[in-house]
């Protein structure tokens, strides 16, 4: 065994240890049970929505090192092709139980620490407004200034304080101003499938390729505003680049402003295992624009929208997620990654573990979960791999049911690295680690794949817990909704 090898059997066993004994003496609380938020037949006559963004750009840049976070770390930033950006909505039904809120930052991730301290900050927002659900969301953006640490001067983190309260104070500003700029109107949903723009990185051959979007009306023939979901990392600048941008996400934007005069705000979706977009040019740079037009195109060519009614439903449950990557772990204790560990005792698992959340959305007809990762895509939509195909050939039947199918809607809408970023959702029969250095360096399975994905990992149980937190959440909305079958016909 190597020296890698050694170190990565010492780090297993010493946060195994550690993580056990914590557990055993003093293990993390127990999790409430999510209550559904149901607003049962009640229906207003409009949607509320107002939209703010701002650049979220270091002043300095020019003058500090800053590392992008991408590809590579000590990669310090040499320019600015486009700014990063925070948008914000704010959506409210109008049933008297307060407003919703999203957010959209270019950035590679947010893990959740950071994400509770940008919304400590709101609080006295969410406790005037009466805003019943407040949701920090990623771009997944390699091109931007690093938020998590991994990719600085590796073992020191590349996570700068100050930028980040950049980031915090960004995205107050947005929330607050989406709130104060909000109108009546009307939301509609379509969808369109993207041309053959996207790339997947690792078999299955399984992704969306569509577009989705909210778009809002606004009564008073104001402008309109755009939310859209698509599944792809922000990653077309690639590997060489050493510029601050926004990547594609930016001159999706930028198109639709200039071609419909319409505000947008963009999230990704199921991107694991990886999902990304082609190079459709040479050049990285006119790749990227292209990227974001043809991608604007794909929204502008959206028929057959289907109006929805003012009525958003909600449930949040927060969840333990193990943490069996002790190289994570060590990059936490080390001071490389902001993330904050607990520890458990279940019946199958003693260790450490991260309290993270996910949140199921109903607007009217559409059903919406917010993820705290970059989740495989087929795990969503199904498509595994066969025990012939597989790593080790286990076949599909480890798996858990996919979550459109435990969700009994095809159409279930991802959003990823929302509230959190745990890194990459690998699915069960696909997941291999070296059976030496570990999670320190992806092996190479028996057909002579490598298996990169697993090294940013929680760990190979992470889809499990993620199938079986979003089963319980459905049956807690399909009691709620016999409840109110039931109130129903008593009231007749």
């Amino acid at each position: 065994m190597g020296a890698m090898g050694i170190l990565a059997k010492t780090f297993q066993k010493r946060f195994a240890a550690a993580g056990a004994k914590t557990a055993n003496k003093s293990p993390a609380p127990p999790l409430p049970k999510g209550v559904f938020d149901n607003a049962g037949g009640q229906e207003a006559a409009f949607f509320t929505m107002g939209f703010a963004k701002t650049d979220v750009m270091p002043g300095d840049i020019d003058k500090k090192k800053y590392y992008i976070a991408g590809y590579r770390p000590f990669n310090p930033a040499q320019g600015v092709l486009d700014p990063m950006t925070a948008s914000a909505v704010w959506l409210d039904d109008n049933s008297g139980r307060g407003g919703v809120v999203f957010v959209s930052v270019d950035n590679v991730g947010m893990v959740s620490k950071d994400v509770l301290a940008a919304k400590a900050l709101l609080a006295d927002f969410v406790k005037k407004t009466g805003c019943r659900s407040l949701n920090i969301l990623s771009t997944h953006n390699h091109a931007g200034i690093d938020t998590m640490g991994m990719w600085g001067a590796l073992p020191r983190t590349g996570r700068n304080p100050k930028y980040m309260r950049v980031v915090f104070e960004g995205i107050k500003n947005v929330v607050e101003q989406a709130y104060a700029g909000r109108r009546e109107g009307s939301l509609y949903l379509g969808r369109n499938d993207a041309p053959d723009i996207q790339r997947d990185s690792r078999l299955p051959e399984v992704f969306s390729k569509t577009l989705t979007r909210l778009r809002f009306v606004p009564n008073d023939g104001g402008r309109e505003v755009w939310m859209l979901n698509f599944a792809s990392h922000s990653e077309s600048l690639l590997g060489a680049n050493s510029l601050v941008s926004a990547d594609f996400p930016c001159y999706l934007r930028q198109e639709i402003l200039r071609e419909k005069k319409a505000e947008t705000i963009y999230f990704v979706g199921a991107i694991g295992g990886l999902i990304r977009m082609k190079e459709l040019d040479k050049d990285n740079v006119e790749s990227t624009k292209i990227a974001g037009r043809k991608l604007a195109e794909t929204a502008f060519a959206i028929e057959n929208e289907v109006k929805l009614a003012p009525r958003i439903n909600i449930l949040k449950q927060e969840f333990y997620a193990e943490a069996q990557n002790f190289a994570l772990l060590a990059a936490a204790k080390f001071g490389i990654l902001n993330a904050k560990k607990q520890a458990i005792k279940t019946a199958g698992y003693t260790g450490y573990a991260l309290k993270t959340e996910m949140t199921y959305f109903e607007i009217d007809s559409l059903k919406m979960l917010l993820l705290p990762g970059e989740i495989f895509p087929e795990l969503v939509y199904g498509g595994y791999l066969s025990a012939e195909e597989s790593a080790e050939g286990k076949g599909p039947e480890v798996n858990p049911l996919p979550l459109c199918e435990i969700a009994e809607d095809e159409n279930l809408l991802v959003f990823g690295l929302a509230n959190d970023e745990i890194g990459y959702i690998v699915t069960p029969n696909d997941f291999l680690l070296d059976p030496e250095t570990s999670y320190f360096d992806g092996g190479k399975d028996r057909l002579g794949r490598r298996h990169y994905e697993e090294t940013n990992s929680l760990g190979p149980n992470t889809a499990y817990t993620i199938a079986e937190t979003f089963t319980e959440m459905m049956q807690t909305v399909k009691a709620s909704a016999a409840r109110d079958t039931t109130i129903g016909e008593e009231t007749k």
